[in-house]
């Protein structure tokens, strides 16, 4: 090498030839510009975080809580009102203003569809019969989409096990529907329309199934849609 020059073996390019704009754009070094790298930076901050606050956005909104154990058409969330209870079932609780039962206190179980795996249509009539676990009182609710209280013709939105006619072998049948039905009658929203939405809530009090592991084979109702308008 001589006078700041690096000879390429036979070729005659030297070290300032590696700048020649007649360079391949490949093997062409660059010098980035600092205001360059730092508008990368910023452009990679700002999409990293518009895709988190997305994220969680989408799964808060969905109002569904993680880690749910899975019974036939209803969902229980055993963490829930725990220490163990993850950000985001946290953050849809408190949004909702929403106070899940505590492990002591009981177990809330939530189906959105019916057990043919269709959305819920406050419009429809449907049937819910079985058994539930052992609870010393269990309470179910119709609420709206988004688990709000509805307003029904008789002006109430639930029935309760101690007051629920039952067969002789303990198991029942209760019709969830706007008119009125002979029998367990679980009145839905007077004036509703499907695009409301519809939850049923099965409320467990004093019950020793607050676990996954406790829920395992136990005893759900069966929800079957029976007609629509």
């Amino acid at each position: 090498m001589t006078d700041g020059s690096l000879q390429q073996g036979n070729t005659g390019f030297t070290e300032n030839d590696w700048y020649d704009d007649k360079l391949p754009d490949v093997i062409r070094p660059t010098r980035s510009h600092p205001l360059r790298k730092l508008t990368a930076v910023f452009l990679v901050i700002v999409l990293a975080s518009l895709l988190g606050i997305s994220s969680a956005y989408l799964i808060i909104e969905r109002e569904q809580p993680l880690d749910a154990v899975t019974i036939g058409p209803w969902r229980a969330f055993p963490k829930a009102g725990t220490n163990e209870a993850d950000p985001y079932s946290v953050a849809i609780y408190t949004r909702g203003a929403v106070v899940p039962l505590a492990s002591g206190e009981g177990l809330a179980l939530v189906a959105r569809e019916d057990s043919a795996g269709h959305q819920l249509d406050p419009t429809c009539i449907y049937r819910l019969s079985g058994q539930t676990p052992t609870a010393r009182l269990w309470t179910l609710t119709a609420v709206d989409g988004h688990g709000r209280l509805v307003e029904t013709l008789p002006g109430r939105v639930h029935l309760a096990s101690n007051n629920l006619l039952r067969s002789p072998d303990g198991s029942f049948e209760i019709t969830a529907a706007r008119a009125p039905h002979s029998g367990n009658w679980l009145p839905l929203a007077a004036s509703a329309k499907a695009a409301d939405g519809l939850r049923f809530m099965l409320r467990l009090y004093d019950a020793p199934v607050t676990t996954g592991a406790a829920l395992d084979g136990v005893s759900v109702p069966a929800i079957d849609r029976l007609g629509c308008p």
